[in-house]
Formats: C-alpha cells, structure tokens, sequence
C-alpha cells in the first residue's frame, strides 16, 4: 500500500492547517493510501531550535519519511512565509531527504496578500531537500474556510480545487509506488 505523510507546522492547537491536514488524510484513506501525520508540535522545542540533529526525537520522523513515496506540508503563513517551527524540523532533515516523493504543500493565511507564498517560499526550500515533483499548492485564506460545530467547511470553489489537488496527489503516489 501506497504510504503518505502529513506535516503540519502550525505551532499553535487547534489551528486551520491541522484541519485541513485531518480532512487531507480522510481523503486519502479512502483513495487505499496509508497515511501518517507529525506536527512540529510533537517534538521538543529545545530540540528544534538549537538543530539537535541526532535528537532521538527525529528518528521516527526520520524513517517514516524514509517509508513514504509522498508528503502533504501544511503551514499558516506568517510575515509572507512559512513558520519557523517548520523550518527548523526540515533542517534537521539529510540534503536529499525529499528526493523521489511527490509533495503536496498546504498554506493558510490571512488574506490574499501572501498568496504567492507556497511559490517563492515553501516550494524553494522542499526543492533543496531533493523534492523535484512539487504540486501545484493550496492556500485557503480566513474568509475562504469557516468553523463549524462538526468542524469546518470550505468554499465550494476552494473545495473543488483541495479536492482535485489531492486526488493528483493520490495518482501521482500510487504511481511512483509501482
């Protein structure tokens, strides 16, 4: 069975990107791939600040990303980029850590206004950790995604876009895999 990580690097809980990532992982479930998630969270902060790199914290996080053919990173986007808790866990990370794998990159934001963020911040640093198949990204801004008592909901145009991206995703993995 084709296997799929999701990254989230929303420091903060409960936060969109984690919901976006619990809704990304029923998706994929359902297209018969097996997924595990991380966040930055799970990992001590002294650990990622200071780049313990042989922290034994990072060896699942390690071979679970040895064991995957695809990624799915989510991040809220702050001051135009990415968070440093994200950062910090994918510098630990080998050079070519990411070589091979077909990579989903989530973003969230407040408007509009960093849109472009997942192009000229996120997509650069998966590339020089060896990521050569980077789909096209999704950002949800604050008035595209709403709460609601059973979680939340998208706007339709938006739903449409997350799903169609995902299921790329699903064919790409599924492919690389045989």
């Amino acid at each position: 069975m084709s296997k799929i990580l999701l990254i989230s690097g929303s420091p903060t809980s409960p936060s969109r990107s984690a919901l976006l990532l619990d809704y990304a992982a029923s998706y994929l479930k359902k297209h018969g791939l097996e997924v595990t998630s991380i966040s930055v969270r799970d990992f001590p902060a002294e650990d990622l600040i200071q780049a313990k790199y042989d922290s034994p914290a990072f060896t699942g996080f390690k071979e679970k990303l040895t064991e995957v053919s695809g990624l799915v990173v989510a991040t809220p986007i702050y001051k135009a980029s990415y968070t440093g808790s994200l950062k910090a866990l994918l510098d630990i990370l080998p050079q070519t850590a990411l070589r091979g794998k077909a990579i989903l990159p989530l973003a969230t934001g407040g408007s509009p206004a960093h849109l472009l963020a997942i192009d000229y911040a996120i997509k650069p640093l998966l590339a020089v950790l060896g990521a050569s198949d980077i789909q096209q990204g999704v950002y949800v801004v604050d008035s595209q995604f709403e709460y609601t008592e059973t979680g939340f909901t998208l706007d339709p145009e938006l739903q449409k876009r997350f799903d169609e991206s995902l299921e790329r995703l699903a064919i790409t993995v599924k492919a690389l895999d045989r």
